[in-house]
Order: C-alpha cells, then structure tokens, then sequence
C-alpha cells in the first residue's frame, strides 16, 4: 500500500485489520502528516502469525488511533493507493 498525508493531520498510530481480527501497526505514529506518496509493505507472515488464513481474507480495514479503543470524532485527510495482498518475489 502507498499512503499520502497532510502536515496539518493529527499525528496518532496507524493499522491495518484482516478479517477483523489481525491488527498489524505502522511503526511510525507520525504517518499521518508524511504528504509525499510513502509505501507501507507488511510481511503477511504478521497476520499470518495472528491466524489469519492468508487464502481466505474477506476484509482490510485501514485506521488510525487505537484500535482497541476507539475513540470517535477524528478528522484529517489520507489518500491510500496500491491495497493488495500478494506474494513476495522468490
């Protein structure tokens, strides 16, 4: 996935979520406010370890904050591109 920002977002931690379950988050909590086109490659073998069947995913869920604890009422601008599962290359 590539994700672009905006300087004048929130800084707060973003995830991703597989069947609703597998959460995996950027290491970086400052992601938000990057406003160049950045890639985010995660290594499936992370939802994997979580027990996601990786030939059976029904859902992605992209989200910032604190995926335990949500909290309503955020606001900024994100642009997401290229959101895809494959395998990596031999």
């Amino acid at each position: 996935m590539v994700f672009y920002g905006d300087t004048s977002n929130t800084a707060e931690p973003k995830y991703v979520v597989l069947n609703g379950t597998a959460v995996v988050a950027h290491n970086d909590t400052d992601t938000a406010l990057i406003n160049t086109w950045t890639e985010w490659t995660i290594d499936l073998r992370r939802f994997a370890d979580k027990g996601v069947n990786l030939s059976n995913v029904n859902s992605i869920t992209i989200g910032f904050g604190n995926w335990s604890n949500p909290v309503p009422g955020g606001a900024g601008m994100m642009f997401f591109d290229n959101i895809c599962l494959y395998r990596p290359a031999l």
